[in-house]
């Protein structure tokens, strides 16, 4: 743990308040390019926290797309956005979080407010618009996170939100499956997850104190969004747990390739 701790302060934390200023200039002028600050950032961010992420499935669908998928923790941010460029849908709290919340403003998140139905019309305006601009929407469709070892219901109120001409929703499962190389078991599980009542300082203590983490990040075939999105909710849920199970069993996925 103390060398991780040295490795984000030598290099992590300088790396973030000199991107910082920059990236603030990229995001507010349009510039192109917004990703490569935060791609490095999560990349130093996965190695300090021994995160070991591979891909699997297939690639990231191109042209405008929304990405839905499973949730266990805040890890799995930082394992998505080492890999793939996207922005996410989080829920209003995180803006005013010290840092966090900029830090996710300068990856052009999404913020909603659960608490107001009345918030959902102007949330999936801002998703629909991110996505028509080429910008992939990452949004955790449970809304909750979960131990990893199943899939809750998908909400479909947003997965409206990915626009009708040419756009396309396709699924992705998040499998932790190793701690230092060898498969999680129930209770390790709870070193990664972040559930119940757990605070930020227990769950980050627990993450520091375990060893490398292996996580598959497992796309599913795009579902076109012109199809009813409670279908396409259905759809979408019964792929990502269909790939977990198999990715927490050490099976091959069910229709989606190897790991690369």
């Amino acid at each position: 743990m103390a060398l991780r701790l040295v490795f984000f302060g030598l290099v992590v934390l300088p790396f973030t308040l000199l991107g910082l200023p920059i990236q603030f200039v990229i995001v507010r002028t349009g510039l192109p390019g917004w990703q490569l600050l935060p791609s490095i950032f999560f990349k130093l961010l996965a190695f300090t926290l021994s995160l070991r992420v591979a891909l699997a499935g297939q690639p990231l669908a191109k042209g405008p797309v929304l990405v839905v998928a499973n949730h266990i923790g805040w890890l799995d941010i930082i394992a998505v956005a080492s890999k793939v460029p996207v922005s996410f849908v989080a829920k209003s709290d995180v803006a005013r979080w010290p840092l966090i919340g900029t830090l996710a403003r300068m990856h052009k998140t999404v913020f909603v407010d659960r608490a107001r139905r009345t918030d959902t019309r102007r949330t999936a305006a801002e998703m629909s618009a991110r996505i028509a601009q080429g910008v992939p929407v990452l949004l955790f469709a449970e809304g909750t996170s979960g131990i990893g070892t199943h899939v809750l219901p998908f909400r479909s109120a947003l997965i409206g939100a990915a626009p009708k001409d040419g756009a396309s929703i396709q699924p992705l499962a998040i499998a932790y499956t190793k701690i230092s190389g060898l498969p999680l078991s129930r209770s390790e599980r709870r070193q990664i997850a972040w559930i119940g009542d757990m605070g930020i300082t227990d769950n980050l203590g627990a993450i520091l104190g375990s060893g490398p983490k292996d996580v598959v990040l497992a796309f599913g075939a795009p579902i076109p969004a012109t199809i009813d999105r409670k279908l396409v909710a259905k759809r979408a849920q019964t792929t990502v747990r269909r790939m977990l199970n198999a990715l927490n069993r050490a099976d091959p996925l069910p229709r989606d390739g190897e790991v690369v």
